[in-house]
């Protein structure tokens, strides 16, 4: 009599990943869950009402209550400011302006033939932190290097005699685990900062976040995700998938043609001139992209207008690469690039239009003020400060990231709440952006309601038939554990050496 097998114990983490996986499938579009949101607040408000809360507002001293908007002047006001909080909304723009010029860059292929370019010409011992690199770096141009540079890392892993999944490994932790460190601003960056300054505004109307908020902090970690992403692949991942016995053929990877390669001569010309004009605008006093009042570069038009450099970066570059490559052929083939990149926004409209009522009814209402004040009461109170209270803050961000895989629809929900609260305990809003931007980062990986996820498992089982959520999971595991780790340790002594984290934007509010 045969005795039935039994299914392999699974660990903890794994039954906690298949338990966040059955959540978040449960769970609604993110554009559902802002409608639902903003009549929660609508509700809440009514709530609030009747039980006469009230704070006192630190910074000016008057007392706030809550504003119900379940009364006749609140219909009224919801119902005429539908318009306005939509196109008022602080990211709708700088995410529209700023696709427009990644748009020429990507529809000419200039960022996909650099991209190839960058991992065709390393050395072989220089494979893998060149394709970690390339993937950090992938982010500038949106999501690109999930599509293109993830499978074909996997091609040249494979046609250098390596292990094909351990390629595909070292790119995606690159592209999704390091998602927010970058050399370039792209287009998260003004994106989030809007959002923070949303928020920021709940206790300072006139607070201003600038895209380049984070730019130090960030630019510093290209170097270190680098490196451990390069160690983690050579000395976990590698080892453990051994030698690669499957059928998959070795694909070919095709050098750069001539057109492209000329392309690459306009697009090096392009951007030393370009460089060149934005160099002699801001480094000599009086510099027309320097402030015209103080004459400062903090402050300037560059800085607070690095959306606009966006899309005059990505449209020049792209048109210069377009000719050189022949790939651009008039003045339609530039504006098809810009309405292609627009075109793969229609979802994010649709929930940009909830998530600016959710954010606005928030504002209205005054509770995100009255919690902001509570919450940061509260934590006065639990003891925590500084490190242990943003360790525990990127934890927060990395579990929910498990669940909800949109950066931006969940710092749209975080940020009213976190940012006045932090700011009530005197941390600047950029600091805590930044806080969040790690632990949104490193879960990336891992989570299966990151929307490229179902993409990564597909390419994986190219090489390994057989492979599912789990593979990827177990692939990817180490490197979150490690970068979460790294970059813990890298905020703490960030912290302790009180640097800013970006142009203007130090780890306090100003003046304090």
């Amino acid at each position: 009599m045969s005795v039935p097998a039994t299914a392999p114990k699974r660990s903890l983490v794994e039954r906690f990943l298949s338990a966040a996986e059955r959540v978040g499938n449960a769970l609604p579009h993110p554009a559902t869950l802002f409608l639902l949101a903003a009549l929660s607040v609508v509700a809440l408000s009514e709530i609030a009402s009747w039980f006469h809360l009230q704070v006192i507002h630190p910074a000016t001293g008057d007392v706030v209550r809550p504003v119900s908007l379940f009364t006749i002047a609140g219909l009224h006001r919801i119902i005429t400011s539908a318009v306005t909080n939509f196109t008022g909304f602080a990211p709708l723009g700088t995410v529209l302006v700023a696709m427009i010029g990644i748009g020429v860059a990507e529809g000419s292929g200039l960022i996909g033939t650099a991209l190839r370019l960058l991992v065709l010409s390393a050395p072989a011992r220089l494979l893998t932190p060149i394709i970690v690199l390339a993937g950090v770096m992938s982010n500038t141009g949106g999501e690109v290097g999930y599509v293109l540079l993830v499978p074909l890392a996997a091609m040249i892993f494979q046609a250098a005699g390596r292990h094909p999944i351990a390629g595909l490994a070292a790119a995606f932790a690159g592209v999704s685990g390091g998602y927010s460190a970058n050399l370039l601003l792209g287009t998260l960056d003004p994106l989030i900062a809007g959002l923070t300054e949303e928020a920021a505004r709940i206790v300072d109307p006139a607070y201003t976040v600038n895209p380049a908020c984070n730019y130090y902090f960030l630019a510093a970690s290209v170097f270190v995700i680098t490196a451990v992403g390069t160690f983690v692949t050579e000395r976990l991942v590698v080892p453990r998938l051994g030698n690669y016995e499957g059928s998959a053929a070795t694909g070919a990877i095709e050098d750069l043609t001539a057109d492209e390669r000329r392309g690459l001569r306009y697009t090096l010309y392009a951007a030393l001139a370009l460089t060149a004009v934005i160099l002699v605008g801001i480094l000599p006093s009086g510099g027309f992209l320097r402030e015209i009042q103080t004459d400062s570069v903090l402050r300037s038009p560059f800085l607070r207008g690095i959306v606009f450099f966006i899309f005059l970066g990505g449209t020049v570059l792209g048109i210069a690469y377009g000719v050189g490559a022949r790939t651009i052929k008039n003045d339609a083939d530039v504006v098809n690039g810009m309405g292609s990149a627009l075109e793969t926004l229609g979802v994010y409209l649709v929930l940009v239009f909830f998530a600016a009522q959710f954010v606005a009814y928030f504002n209205w209402t005054n509770l995100g003020l009255i919690f902001a004040v509570e919450g940061a009461e509260f934590l006065r109170e639990s003891g925590l400060s500084d490190i242990p209270l943003f360790l525990s803050f990127i934890v927060l961000s990395a579990a929910i990231n498990l669940a909800m895989g949109s950066a931006s629809a969940k710092w749209a929900i975080m940020a009213p709440v976190f940012v006045p609260m932090l700011m009530l305990l005197n941390y600047s809003p950029e600091f805590t952006q930044l806080t969040y931007r790690i632990g949104d980062s490193v879960t990336n990986i891992i989570s299966p309601m990151m929307s490229y996820f179902a993409l990564i498992v597909a390419f994986m089982q190219k090489y390994e038939p057989k492979a599912g959520i789990g593979t990827v999971i177990a692939t990817m595991l180490p490197y979150t554990v490690a970068f979460w780790l790294v970059w813990s340790a890298m905020l703490i002594v960030w912290m302790l050496l009180g640097l800013p984290v970006g142009p203007g934007a130090g780890l306090h509010l100003p003046g304090s």
